[in-house]
């Protein structure tokens, strides 16, 4: 982890962001991992990707957070979308509380292993922790049923298989694993 900083996307890198998501499509496991194509991302508009750094730089909604490296490149990346209670999720399901939904998990496969993903993880859960009014009661992901790595991954990260088993879109027939992290005990908001 020597050597890389993590911190939260700047509303003005839209970029840099396009740029690492594009990245992250190209990775073998992409197909696993990720609900978008390369094709996809590549036909947004520049105005959709200054919108998306915009909304994952500031405010409640999102939050993106990098590892960077000295020479400014970035060797990975989460993003935490915040559900409120009373709405409707991705899925098409009530959201029954206020809940931080991580998304965008990715790290490059030349710095795996070092403790990137871990520190990503520690600022996106920091940051969903410190939320108020209302605090966050959990932060969930959802993972491809083939995905065996991200899951491992996921649990050694603190996260727990929920039960909830939800239908990829497009794809009923795969199915994405919904695993949970409750806000700790005593914690910040807590």
């Amino acid at each position: 982890m020597n050597g890389y900083v993590v911190r939260a996307v700047r509303g003005d890198e839209w970029q840099k962001v396009r740029d690492l998501r594009i990245d992250a499509l190209r990775d073998p496991a992409a197909s696993v991992a990720f609900l978008e194509t390369v094709e996809q991302a590549e036909a947004k508009p520049d105005a959709v990707w200054r919108d998306r750094a915009a909304g994952v730089s500031h405010g409640r909604a999102a939050r993106q957070f990098v590892a960077e490296a000295a020479d400014g490149t970035w060797a990975g990346s989460v993003t935490v979308l915040v559900e409120e209670g009373g709405t409707t999720d991705f899925f098409e399901r009530s959201v029954e509380r206020a809940q931080g939904h991580v998304v965008g998990v990715f790290v490059r496969s030349g710095q795996r292993g070092i403790g990137l993903g871990e520190a990503l993880f520690g600022a996106a859960l920091g940051w969903a922790w410190s939320l108020r009014e209302p605090a966050l009661e959990r932060v969930r992901l959802f993972v491809h049923e083939e995905n065996a790595r991200a899951e491992a991954f996921y649990r050694r990260c603190g996260f727990r298989a929920s039960g909830v088993v939800v239908p990829v879109p497009g794809d009923a027939s795969v199915k994405e694993r919904e695993y949970v992290f409750p806000r700790p005990a005593g914690g910040p908001g807590a």
